[in-house]
């Protein structure tokens, strides 16, 4: 299985959330707020992160969902980074076969939707920092679970393929 990893749009990212980009004049303003609306039980966490960037090729054998709430990533200080996003399966498992991998530039961040499985962030070029906003509260907020491996490969300078290495659901 190989995935060309795409500078994502809004209508190719959308099945797995959205993409945060800034406003097109002074002025404006872009609402983000709809996507983490209050969870009876569960209060709004608001971190800042450091995320050692990976060299290329890596294995990506884990990845996360969140059943409680969605999940924002803001770019503070950050060059590129590259989102791995796969729907679930009938069974609720990672659909292997629909993953999908872009690559955003430091100035674009993400919201996942609420129970997208997701790789965690992972920087390219040098370490990174996000501004992280989601519901928390549940003892199940983070799900993980290991996949077989992929490994995420450059193809060129600006393109990255996902290769896997292991038997797909």
């Amino acid at each position: 299985m190989t995935l060309i990893a795409t500078a994502p749009d809004a209508a190719t990212f959308s099945p797995f959330g959205a993409l945060i980009e800034k406003p097109d004049a002074a002025g404006d303003r872009r609402m983000f707020s709809h996507w983490l609306p209050p969870v009876e039980g569960l209060a709004l966490q608001f971190h800042l992160n450091q995320v050692a960037p990976s060299a290329l090729p890596f294995a990506l054998s884990q990845v996360e969902r969140h059943p409680h709430a969605a999940q924002a990533f803001v770019p503070v200080d950050v060059s590129r980074f590259l989102v791995t996003v796969m729907p679930s399966a009938a069974d609720g498992t990672p659909d292997l076969a629909g993953a999908r991998c872009f690559v955003l530039p430091g100035n674009v961040g993400v919201v996942y939707r609420r129970d997208v499985w997701h790789a965690g962030m992972t920087v390219l070029d040098r370490p990174g920092s996000f501004a992280v906003l989601m519901m928390r509260g549940a003892a199940d907020d983070d799900v993980m679970l290991s996949v077989p491996t992929m490994t995420i490969a450059p193809i060129s300078s600006d393109i990255l393929r996902i290769a896997s290495t292991g038997t797909d659901r």
